[in-house]
């Protein structure tokens, strides 16, 4: 790799910079690019009916601006904002944005799209940089301010014959566009004869908006240019600095954080980060990152698994697993210590109110507030821990496992996803857990049982005989004890089992209703001093308790 050819961004001339000691209170103005931005980075771009449910899509999800399109693009583009409008499909608080270069000819064909729109954004944009100026466009700094102010004088042009109501109605966006490549003081000077052209007040706000085109220096040098651009521009007050962050870099979300940290009052994105080369700005997930911290992003994405269904519909695009949020993966634990933390934590999160702050570890925000669910959290691989299986097996199947117990149950998954070489289902864990311990017959296996209550004063009280059968050989047992469990363990005792004592005992009821049927856990210790568990599953209280005994002594 040739290092030689590249050189660092300049750094921007701020003093005394403010932006680091600032924090994220409030949403912005949110405005989604999917159906202009987004739509053209798609290899298949949206239909005219895609593009419609889309844009409902993004209304229900709280956005109250839009940008719909490039008009003098295409006809598909034209046709679709026209349906729009005629057929009232856009809200009184939603105003749709049009994109249009600084050309006359374009400008005049976007104004015949947009007539009859209730709100419009007029957004209007030119290149800026060194290498477009000198590649693109062969033009000097002040033939590029002309071409700006000549395509703020077509749209005014335009205008003309409007009535003062449909001129309210129109707002105006301008774009350096490269301005991340850009000369800070020139990207000012351009934007202040824009201003100036325009003409704008606190009724008629002007936006400013300031891309990151290509993402070419670290987000602390975008928002030192933000705020130096906002300790710069004319009348503050009534500019709205917007921010259109790419991803270059990878780091789209926070040049966009750190942006808003340094006064932008704006954000254009797309949902999931759709857009051209290595996509747009992730508006999803700086959404929910304010949610984290406790900030209302003012956008609805209660439903994630819902939207971003529909999302991949529309684009033909996937969502990455590991994306944050909306990911597969993004709620799953394999590894062993974070599924215990997170077991423990859901445990105690249960019996909590609703309210209470959010803490449980290695989750960033509660799955259910955006439509997840607990039961993909853990998930089980030859990476996974004691407290994995075990979450899966009692939230999944109802097996409240001892935590005594867990690490046996938690050893014998990963060894059999090891075996396997890949992730475990639900249903193949409690196949190989009941395997191991409920359905195991072997050496020792029930053949008949029952037991008896014995009247008299004895705390012997009951009585059980049956037939075992005993690494082949068929035997009758016969003891009494306390209980049907004490009676079968002291008749045990009479043969040639090994001799044991119960160390632990835990039980536990599953379902409701005539469905409802006993688990019992028992730890044995032998005489050698050797432990074991066993599991038994029964409809009869009693008879779980005998099972699980006998589970353990064929472990």
């Amino acid at each position: 790799m040739n290092v030689k050819k590249y050189q660092p961004m300049p750094a921007i001339p701020v003093v005394n910079r403010k932006w680091p000691s600032n924090e994220i209170k409030q949403a912005p103005i949110w405005c989604s690019v999917d159906l202009r931005d987004g739509n053209q980075a798609l290899i298949d771009p949206m239909g005219i009916e895609t593009k419609l449910a889309f844009f409902d899509l993004l209304v229900k999800l709280g956005f109250k601006e839009i940008e719909v399109g490039f008009p003098s693009a295409s006809d598909t583009e034209f046709e679709f904002i026209r349906r729009l409008i005629e057929e009232n499909r856009i809200p009184e608080d939603v105003t749709i944005q049009v994109l249009c270069q600084a050309r006359e000819k374009l400008v005049k064909r976007t104004m015949e799209c947009i007539k009859g729109a209730p709100q419009v954004i007029f957004h209007i944009y030119n290149s800026t940089s060194p290498a477009q100026r000198k590649y693109t466009f062969n033009k000097t700094k002040e033939e590029i301010i002309q071409i700006a102010i000549e395509g703020v004088k077509c749209i005014k042009n335009c205008m003309k014959d409007l009535t003062e109501d449909e001129k309210r109605r129109i707002r105006l966006e301008y774009s350096p566009e490269s301005y991340s490549m850009t000369e800070i003081d020139y990207a000012i000077e351009i934007c202040e004869a824009v201003g100036r052209e325009w003409g704008y007040s606190a009724d008629n706000k002007i936006i400013f908006n300031l891309p990151t085109t290509v993402e070419c220096y670290t987000p602390n040098v975008y928002a030192d240019s933000i705020e130096y651009f906002a300790s710069k521009i004319s009348n503050r007050e009534n500019v709205i600095i917007s921010t259109h962050c790419h991803n270059d870099r990878g780091t789209g979300v926070a040049s966009c954080e750190l942006g808003l940290l340094a006064g932008a009052d704006r954000v254009e994105g797309c949902l999931f980060g759709n857009g051209e080369r290595t996509g747009n700005l992730d508006i999803v997930t700086v959404a929910l990152n304010m949610l984290s911290q406790g900030v209302d992003p003012k956008l609805n994405f209660e439903n994630l698994p819902e939207i971003a269904d529909a999302y991949m519909e529309y684009t033909k695009m996937e969502i990455n697993p590991r994306s944050p949020y909306a990911g597969g993966l993004a709620y799953t634990a394999l590894s062993g210590g974070h599924q215990d933390a997170i077991a423990k934590g859901l445990a105690a999160r249960a019996k909590m109110s609703e309210d209470a702050v959010w803490d449980v570890p290695y989750l960033l925000i509660d799955p259910h507030d955006i439509g997840r669910k607990y039961e993909g959290i853990i998930r089980i691989n030859s990476q996974s821990g004691k407290g994995g299986s075990s979450f899966i097996l009692e939230h999944n199947f109802g097996y409240s496992i001892p935590k005594a117990m867990q690490p046996s149950v938690g050893d014998l998954i990963k060894s059999e996803s090891d075996k396997a070489q890949r992730e475990l289902q639900p249903e193949e864990i409690k196949e190989i857990f009941e395997k191991q311990w409920i359905e195991v017959k072997s050496p020792l296996e029930i053949l008949d049982l029952a037991s008896t209550h014995v009247e008299g004063n004895s705390e012997e009280n009951v009585a059980t005989r049956g037939v075992i059968k005993l690494n082949g050989e068929q035997i009758s047992i016969g003891g009494k004890g306390n209980g049907p469990l004490d009676s079968f363990v002291n008749a045990l005792a009479q043969t040639p089992v090994k001799k044991f004592n119960i160390t632990a005992f835990h039980e536990h009821s599953v379902g409701q209703g005539s469905g409802t049927y006993a688990v019992a856990y028992v730890q044995i210790t032998t005489d050698d001093g050797i432990q074991k568990w066993g599991v038994g599953k029964s409809s009869n209280v009693g008879r779980a308790g005998i099972d699980a005994v006998v589970s353990a002594l064929n472990q």
